[in-house]
């Protein structure tokens, strides 16, 4: 007589869509799924966003990388359930083996190290598939722009891992048109505004460069990124890199330890940032870490960008 465990085991398999070896693309790798993953792990809230988008927290044993940053709030709290914070940080191979992972969703600096521990070829021999953030993948390879069509891509490809592209074509449908209604509202001819995205630190500063995703958050408000041709991820510049670019609004990643309004005063507060245009004229945008990585509060976050760049627009 079988358990009730493996009968619940038989049922969940079962349930599951039909599927017969999905391959997809992630990053510089070919990935192929003979099943949808039962037993997956996100790292970051923005990924776990993601899966919880696509409906997939049955399919879920947890996550990690959330609260060592940032807060949880009410939405990721409400959405994840009883799901459990395996790790408060970056997780070691111990933290996903020890939940019995078979897939983890993660990218380079988003849960994963170049040269690191836990990377798609470390964990392949313990029987857990990767895939990657496609926005991660300028840290090992060549690859355009950031832009919106790299978070459909992870969407369109999470759908095919776990046999639900139904629901991720309904999203990115809907996305796309919720886009395309925020971009129809901004003036083709008005001047696109210079924008600095201050991140973190008071030296070197951490900012985004042309391949984050606020690069295309911006662009697609009608803005540009002072630092586009920095050809690079999240990175560091200096102050008087930013300065001598004179930027007309900042925008703020809210997160950590230092508030937004923290941030906020110590650039107004700088005698070096003075004459900064966006200081002179207190221009400052707040921006939740959430909404400015690849995530389903992206396409808000346009229309939240393009209120601060339009102010004068209807």
């Amino acid at each position: 007589m079988l358990k009730t465990a493996s009968l619940f085991a038989l049922f969940a398999l079962a349930s599951l869509p039909a599927m017969a070896g999905v391959a997809v693309r992630s990053c510089d790798r070919d990935v192929t799924f003979d099943a949808p993953p039962q037993r997956a792990v996100s790292n970051d809230v923005n990924l776990t966003e993601m899966m919880l988008a696509l409906k997939l927290q049955d399919r879920m044993v947890g996550y990690t990388g959330v609260s060592g940053w940032k807060t949880l709030d009410a939405t990721l709290r409400e959405g994840i359930g009883e799901l459990p914070e395996l790790s408060t940080k970056y997780p070691s191979k111990e933290v996903l083996v020890g939940a019995d992972a078979d897939f983890y969703f993660a990218g380079w600096n988003y849960g994963m190290k170049v040269g690191g521990e836990v990377t798609p070829e470390t964990l392949a021999p313990l029987g857990i598939k990767v895939y990657e953030l496609t926005e991660s993948c300028i840290h090992i390879m060549k690859k355009d722009k950031s832009s919106f069509a790299d978070f459909f891509n992870d969407i369109e490809n999470l759908g095919k891992i776990f046999g639900v592209s139904d629901r991720a074509d309904k999203l990115i449908a809907g996305y796309e048109a919720r886009l395309a209604e925020i971009e129809a509202g901004i003036d083709p001819k008005a001047e696109k505004p210079r924008v600095f995205v201050y991140d973190s630190g008071t030296g070197k500063l951490f900012t985004a460069g042309g391949y984050a995703m606020p690069t295309a958050l911006i662009e697609a408000a009608g803005g540009k990124n002072v630092m586009d041709d920095v050809s690079s991820s999240w990175t560091t510049v200096g102050w008087e890199a930013v300065v001598d670019r004179d930027p007309e609004v900042i925008v703020i990643v809210n997160y950590g330890d230092v508030t937004a309004e923290q941030k906020r005063r110590f650039m107004l507060d700088n005698a070096a940032f003075r004459n900064m245009s966006a200081v002179k004229n207190d221009r400052f945008v707040v921006l939740e870490y959430v909404e400015a990585t690849p995530g389903p509060r992206n396409i808000e976050a346009v229309a939240k960008l393009a209120a601060a760049f339009h102010p004068a627009a209807k």
